[in-house]
């Protein structure tokens, strides 16, 4: 008789439980430390998300795989393949950011923030977020999705007695809750359908289900599929997105943008290209039309944005979120009809790296903007080049970027790639959506990025950097001329397989 006893490969699951621990160190820490020294915790993440980044070098040699059934390798519950690595490189990467743009945030919060509480739950959060992309069961799955948008409930709503933030939270909950349940739902038919919850085995037992379980088995199917498309904001689940990012702190703003979306995004492509290729003909077309429908809606509504409304410059970059994040379902979608599904999967990895760096990097001066102009609107940033050359010129690359327009050159590989993986998978239609697309989000991009450079109304404001803030947009920028220096780095993810 075969063990049951396994041995666990520690080095392979070492990023997300290092983030783990080290939340549970800040929690613990913070009933010690007095509040002149609440600053140390902070600093503590910082260097724990930067060596749980580390612990990704060791497990680069090769895959890795543990929590498997006995005798049956292939079905495992924590895999380290390629694919996962990137996806975590990206959530600790991004974690990371956002933990340097909250130092600043908490400082100038003067208390208003409680900073322990504040740390744990991002340290949680981030450790979900890098589960999700290893995790080769539905179970591991769906809990560490929720492991991931709990603490972030929990973040949204963190500012004491803002009836704004606590409104965005609720809302944010309730509606993840719900789609949350209909995915849970969608488990149980595939389940009743195959017997397994193990990627592998159901893309295998799945193709043989009985005709009579057929339409059980494509409503799981579908189900499913809607929690992770509300982690991306994806259209109609997109409508929490404006105001959880006008009312929650900023940096965690940023977080929901970027990590948020990591989130959803390895979600949708574990379930649809590992779990359910054989019903591609099913997830194919529904997330085409989403795709559409999305980047359709959220370039609309960055268009319609007032330059002199309250924190219009945080619902804009709301907006283009949930238009890119139209973009980044293109490949996905494409995933179902082209040869080469991994291949066209990396067009969306190669995006996703892509507009990690340069939104982080906007919200970044955006945060530095904040400090003197708290309601944030985009007139707020009009004459910024001669307050801040450095900040202005930083800004109206990234904006570039997420425009596609040179200098920002990864910005406009980036999109070519996904073009190019819809043009290949035979959806014109799609691409000629997209082109369009790209047309409407030019006039709001360059529209703010003209702003900056403007002659300012009245005496510009000076806009001191903190030293955390500095480094975190420092290091974007630097990242973004990379790139775009040598955008290769990120574009062989759309040329190779990744799993």
């Amino acid at each position: 008789m075969s063990s049951l006893v396994q041995s666990v490969d520690w080095l392979a699951i070492a990023p997300p439980t290092i983030t783990a621990v080290v939340g549970l160190v800040v929690l613990v820490a913070d009933l010690f430390i007095g509040d002149a020294k609440k600053a140390v915790l902070g600093w503590v993440s910082v260097a724990g998300l930067a060596v749980s980044a580390l612990m990704l070098l060791p497990i680069l040699d090769g895959d890795r795989a543990t929590f498997c059934l006995t005798g049956d390798k292939s079905a495992c519950s924590y895999t380290a393949d390629r694919f996962t690595l990137v996806i975590q490189f990206l959530v600790l990467g991004g974690a990371l950011l956002t933990a340097l743009l909250s130092v600043t945030a908490l400082k100038d919060a003067n208390r208003e923030l409680p900073e322990g509480e504040f740390w744990f739950l991002l340290l949680s959060s981030a450790a979900g977020a890098a589960l999700l992309p290893a995790s080769r069961d539905l179970a591991t799955l769906i809990v560490a999705l929720e492991v991931a948008s709990l603490p972030a409930f929990a973040l949204v709503g963190i500012k004491r007695g803002d009836k704004k933030s606590s409104e965005a939270a609720l809302k944010f909950f309730l509606s993840s809750v719900t789609a949350t349940a209909v995915s849970l739902m969608g488990v149980s038919f595939v389940y009743a359908t195959t017997g397994t919850l193990y990627l592998t085995q159901i893309a295998d037992k799945i193709q043989h289900v009985d005709g009579q379980f057929h339409t059980l088995a494509q409503a799981g199917v579908v189900l499913t599929l809607i929690g992770f498309a509300f982690k991306t904001a994806a259209v109609p689940f997109h409508f929490w997105v404006p105001d959880t990012y006008v009312g929650a702190p900023l940096p965690i703003a940023a977080y929901l943008s970027v990590i948020g979306k990591a989130v959803g995004f390895s979600g949708l492509i574990l379930v649809t290209v590992v779990a359910f290729p054989s019903y591609a003909d099913v997830w194919g077309p529904a997330l085409a039309a989403l795709a559409a429908l999305t980047m359709t809606v959220g370039n609309v509504g960055a268009l319609r944005q007032q330059a002199t409304r309250a924190y219009s410059a945080v619902r804009l970059l709301a907006w283009s979120s949930v238009g890119q994040a139209g973009y980044l379902l293109v490949p996905i979608a494409a995933a179902a009809y082209s040869k080469d599904a991994e291949k066209a999967i990396g067009s969306t990895v190669a995006y996703a790296l892509m507009y990690a760096v340069v939104n982080l990097g906007a919200f970044a001066v955006a945060a530095l903007v904040g400090r003197t102009r708290p309601l944030n609107r985009i007139s707020d940033y009009r004459g910024l080049y001669a307050a801040s050359p450095l900040s202005a010129l930083v800004l109206g690359f990234f904006l570039l970027c997420l425009a596609g327009l040179p200098p920002g050159i990864i910005g406009l590989f980036a999109k070519v790639t996904v073009f190019s993986a819809a043009v290949d998978a035979g959806l014109g239609w799609l691409a000629v959506v997209m082109a369009v697309n790209v047309v409407i989000a030019l006039f709001y991009y360059l529209q703010w990025t003209t702003l900056l450079f403007r002659a300012p109304e009245g005496e510009p404001a000076e806009h001191r950097v903190p030293a955390p803030l500095t480094a975190a947009i420092a290091l974007t920028a630097v990242l973004g001329v990379v790139l775009s220096g040598a955008p290769q780095l990120v574009l062989r993810f759309s040329a190779t397989s990744l799993f």
